[in-house]
């Protein structure tokens, strides 16, 4: 289990450290169950001497509302961080960086009804709404996806899907897509039907290493480098890179006594991250944390 403590075992120096720094991607909650991770947490895991002078928070179905129109339950995670967002604000000093934008969930398996839920997002948020996630990843083993409409094959091909999909460039919203790497051509092929919506990849297409990937990096690597190369000839098409070392990505990096250093990051993760920046390039790239 990743804990501060076991985080702890491995420092370091940090780099460039007068460098100002957006964190494009990070989540908060409040959960009874799990524990809080907010605005406070967030701060603290930043304070290891990096110029951090701003975050944007991504959608993790946190604080839904649970009464009113179903459709609009997601709204209560925006009100949730307009919240966090003001405490950022208002107790920001160097070294605790304000909020700067939402990432909110709508379902766009509504089709043109989600227009009701991009208004009301963009009501509750502050000035602060930039764009929509609504996960499209499908993997048909654990750790198990059970938030948004479930796990559904082929959802960016979807015509429901798409007909709320469209609706987002007149709103002037980004969409972020979460998927995995065999589905980054139908990523491709939604990003050119829709070239006048931003389209952001999430951590570098979600390359898996579970299930039926479980060791086979190597054996993925090359269709994933072909997929990228194509998905950046879409102009519209901007990357996040980050979020490779989650417990799907099949590293196991969270199994071990000790953390990883950079150096052993770098060993495992840097191609991923030097062949995505060669196809976009480094105006078309953001560097992510991910957090927590």
């Amino acid at each position: 289990m990743v804990t501060n403590s076991w985080l702890e075992q491995v420092k370091e120096e940090i780099v460039d450290r007068e460098r100002p720094i957006i964190d494009p991607h990070h989540h908060l909650w409040s959960n009874k169950e799990s524990g809080d991770y907010e605005i406070e947490q967030l701060w603290s895991d930043m304070a290891s001497g990096h110029n951090i002078v701003g975050t944007v928070f991504v959608e993790c179905s946190t604080n839904y509302r649970d009464e009113g129109p179903k459709q609009l339950w997601p709204v209560g995670e925006t009100e949730y961080v307009v919240n966090q967002a003001n405490k950022s604000r208002d107790a920001s000093t160097p070294g605790q960086a304000p909020i700067l934008g939402i990432v909110s969930h709508a379902n766009l398996k509504l089709g043109e009804a989600v227009i009701e839920v991009l208004e009301a997002h963009r009501e509750a948020s502050a000035g602060l709404l930039r764009g929509i996630r609504h996960s499209v990843a499908y993997y048909p083993y654990p750790p198990a996806v059970e938030r948004y409409t479930g796990r559904i094959r082929h959802l960016l091909l979807d015509a429901q899907f798409r007909k709320g999909f469209a609706q987002l460039a007149s709103a002037g919203l980004s969409f972020d897509a979460w998927l995995t790497h065999e589905q980054i051509p139908e990523l491709t092929d939604i990003a050119r039907a829709f070239p006048d919506t931003t389209i952001i990849c999430d951590h570098f297409g979600g390359p898996m290493g579970i299930g039926d990937y479980a060791g086979k990096q190597r054996e993925i690597f090359p269709q994933w480098q072909q997929d990228i190369a194509e998905l950046a000839t879409c102009a519209n098409v901007v990357a996040k890179l980050g979020g490779l070392a989650m417990p799907i990505n099949g590293w196991g990096w969270d199994q071990r006594a000790t953390p990883a250093t950079s150096d052993e990051i770098v060993a495992a993760h840097s191609a991923y991250y030097l062949h995505t920046i060669d196809c976009f390039g480094p105006g078309r790239c953001m560097f992510e944390s991910n957090f927590p």
